[in-house]
């Protein structure tokens, strides 16, 4: 599924925490969970670092390319909570996201949310190797290690909380240009509040071994991506974007491989799911088609990796320009071959668009829909097939049980405001738009969404006008509530 999302900005482009949460924001997070009381607990409780979290999730949602892919959501989320499900001391739920960047990074932040940049699935040699990036980070959420870092800093002001906490929002996604900002503003004691501490590493790496061994992956392959990356900083001026955020030092490298060397040696077999990403990736998001192609052609010849998911990665970079019949012969062999593929599907569904049979392609997912109803690969290209067929009330219906079950979803968010436009169901579509607006943390524009669908109900619908007119009332409060923080 190829959609381009609209861009849409924050109210602000940095928001500061002069408090750090608001009782209106808190309530937006519904997790009951008891009060552990580790030391980190003093400073930060749970509810109000879930807030904070959301907070800059907000803005990251604002001003950083994230990838709206359900088939590589798909496939990160499944990885993600596999290694949760193994992990030890998850206080809330996890979630998962990519960003549509080149460096080899990865990065958690308050509230258990992963952003992985596209770039490490890109260079990774294997799944576990992969995986073991994850579940370092997820080590550092589990351990709140910046939940202790403010604990660190309790005897200072509040305003040095806020810019370190700022700063860590900078720096996770785009750490070139955060340490670049907080080195020419700040002392190298604020420098150093943005990676972590060598202790902190030291307990991610210990951690995040032990669940990568315990959810079944090679726990090796920590050490053999972290002697990775030192290779790198041998042979590059530049380090790689993760080492900017976690330092290594050639203790850390020595550490790790000889914890390593603690666990039984995994000969796991590639996997064609962590395959059929990398070559997304490469296809798709860091490439142009045409060199995508050359790339993969060139991979096929040296049998560089699994040849099923380079033929898929060529398939993609030809569907990309538009070379539709060489496209077409590549895929219909993928799907013949794993008709159930979640990846082949997504593919077809594209390539059946992109050959104007946009009906053909409905037929095709209703059959997979009834099958796996609900599944978001499978639904989201169901929906967006039907819009293209100009089938929007099945579009519509077929997305709001998707919502049903994923609320929180954007893109089955925009699809569904996309689904009321076409049909010039206009206060609905004003309404829906509003509630993406909100997933961006902008407040005032949702309020004027509200303001507009308004505009477009009968007077005799009382109970409507009166549920939206609450909803404008939600949202200017939730405005001030923002920018008091």
């Amino acid at each position: 599924m190829q959609l381009k999302s609209a861009f849409i900005s924050l109210c602000s482009a940095v928001l500061t925490f002069s408090l750090l949460v608001s009782e209106p924001l808190k309530a937006q997070t519904n997790f009951n969970l008891p009060d552990l009381g580790t030391s980190a607990l003093q400073v930060l409780p749970l509810e109000k670092e879930q807030a904070i979290g959301e907070v800059m999730m907000m803005q990251i949602r604002g001003g950083s390319p994230i990838i709206n892919d359900p088939v590589l959501d798909e496939y990160l989320t499944t990885i993600g909570r596999k290694l949760v499900a193994n992990a030890n001391d998850v206080r809330f739920p996890f979630s998962f996201f990519w960003i549509n960047n080149s460096d080899i990074n990865a990065f958690a932040f308050y509230g258990g949310h992963v952003g992985v940049h596209t770039g490490l699935i890109a260079q990774a040699d294997s799944e576990s190797q992969f995986a073991s990036v994850l579940g370092h980070e997820i080590a550092h959420v589990t351990q709140r290690h910046l939940a202790r870092r403010i604990q660190q800093q309790q005897d200072n002001s509040a305003m040095t909380i806020a810019g370190m906490i700022a700063g860590i929002l900078a720096t996770i996604v785009a750490p070139d240009a955060g340490i670049a900002i907080i080195s020419a503003s700040q002392t190298q004691s604020a420098f150093s509040q943005l990676t972590h501490s060598r202790s902190a590493e030291q307990e991610a790496d210990r951690i995040g071994m032990q669940t990568l061994n315990n959810a079944g992956f090679d726990a090796r392959a920590s050490s053999d991506f972290l002697t990775k990356l030192a290779a790198q900083i041998r042979y590059k001026y530049k380090p790689p974007a993760f080492l900017l955020t976690h330092p290594l030092p050639e203790s850390r490298v020595s550490d790790v491989r000889l914890r390593a060397e603690q666990y039984p040696k995994r000969r796991l077999p590639a996997s064609l799911e962590f395959n059929l990403a990398k070559s997304r990736v490469l296809a798709r998001y860091d490439n142009k088609p045409e060199n995508a192609e050359a790339l993969f052609r060139k991979l096929l010849r040296e049998k560089s990796y699994s040849n099923t998911a380079l033929n898929y990665g060529l398939a993609l970079s030809l569907l990309d320009q538009e070379k539709l019949d060489e496209a077409d012969t590549i895929l219909s062999k993928l799907l013949k071959s794993d008709p159930k593929n979640l990846f082949y599907i997504d593919t077809q569904t594209d390539l059946l668009i992109a050959q104007k049979k946009a009906d053909e392609a409905v037929s095709f997912l209703a059959e997979l829909h009834n099958y796996r109803p609900n599944n978001q690969v499978i639904t989201l290209n169901y929906a967006n097939a039907a819009l293209e067929a100009k089938q929007y009330e099945l579009a519509e219906n077929v997305l709001k049980g998707f919502l049903l079950e994923k609320p929180e979803h954007s893109l089955g968010k925009e699809l569904l405001a996309d689904a009321y436009k076409k049909q010039d169901k206009l206060a609905a579509y004003h309404e829906a738009n509003a509630d993406v607006l909100s997933q961006y943390g902008a407040y005032m524009k949702a309020a004027d969404e509200i303001q507009k669908a308004l505009n477009f109900v009968e007077s005799t619908e009382l109970i409507k006008q009166q549920r939206l007119k609450a909803l404008l009332t939600q949202y200017r409060r939730l405005q001030k509530e923002l920018a008091r923080l």
